[in-house]
Parts: C-alpha cells; structure tokens; sequence
C-alpha cells in the first residue's frame, strides 16, 4: 500500500467523538448565552418604553417614575450586548481548543456566568437605591 503520509496515524475514534460532543456542549452553551442576552437586551427596552407609555399618557400627576430609568434600561442593553460579544468570543476560542491536534485537556477560566451574575447584582442595588431615593423624597415633600 502506497499511503501519502506515511508518518500520519489514524485518528482515534474516541477521541474524535469526544471533540465532537464538546464542540456540540459549545453550541449549545452559545445558544443559551445568546437567549440571555436577547432577555437582558428586551429587559431593557420594556423599562424604557413602559416609563415612556407612563410620561406619555400622563395617567396621573402623581405618579413619578424612577428618574433613573433609561439608565437602568441602557444597563441591560448593555449587559446584554457585553453577554452576546462575551460568548461569541469564548465559542470562538472553546474551537479552536478543541481543534487542536494535540490532547484536549481542560483549562480553567474565568466564568462568564458569573461576570453576567455580578453586574446584575450590581444594576440591581443600583436600581433599588434609585428607587428607595426617589421613594424617600416623594415622602418627605408630601
């Protein structure tokens, strides 16, 4: 037999379909990340647009809504944005790990969930203080 590489060997099987499954696991991690995100984005528009319906219709005069609601709306767009670009960018690589020709072994690193958990945290004290503040001076100047 005449082979062209001679000093290539046959693939292991194993091996081959255990990239498969993590390349499949990477798919399917990118997919949920990309529906948080498209959550977080929505999230954000409907605080806007239910704070502009409100402004808007005018339904009451005493109703003030938080003064800070675009800028907690933006902070979802932008979790969610930061979220997409994010997973793309760790698919992307999680590839190019598994591509690789030589063993696949694990490699830890920084948790995306956890930066996303994080800054939700964040936005939420933040979306709380606003609403305590606003909440307090509407009392006081009653």
């Amino acid at each position: 037999m005449n082979d062209p590489f001679p000093h290539r060997q046959p693939p292991n099987i194993q091996a081959e379909l255990a990239k498969e499954r993590n390349r499949a696991a990477a798919e399917r991690t990118l997919m949920d990340w990309v529906r948080t995100s498209l959550a977080l984005i929505s999230f954000g528009f409907g605080i806007d647009a239910i704070i502009s319906a409100i402004r808007s219709f005018q339904v009451a005069q005493d109703i003030n809504p938080v003064r800070l609601s675009r800028i907690l709306g933006l902070a979802f767009i932008a979790l969610g944005i930061y979220a997409m670009i994010a997973a793309t960018i760790q698919h992307q690589q999680e590839l190019l790990h598994i591509r690789r020709e030589e063993e696949y072994f694990y490699t830890p690193r920084r948790s995306l969930a956890l930066i996303v958990a994080i800054a939700l945290i964040c936005i939420a004290v933040f979306a709380f203080i606003g609403i305590l503040v606003s909440a307090l001076t509407r009392k006081i100047s009653l």
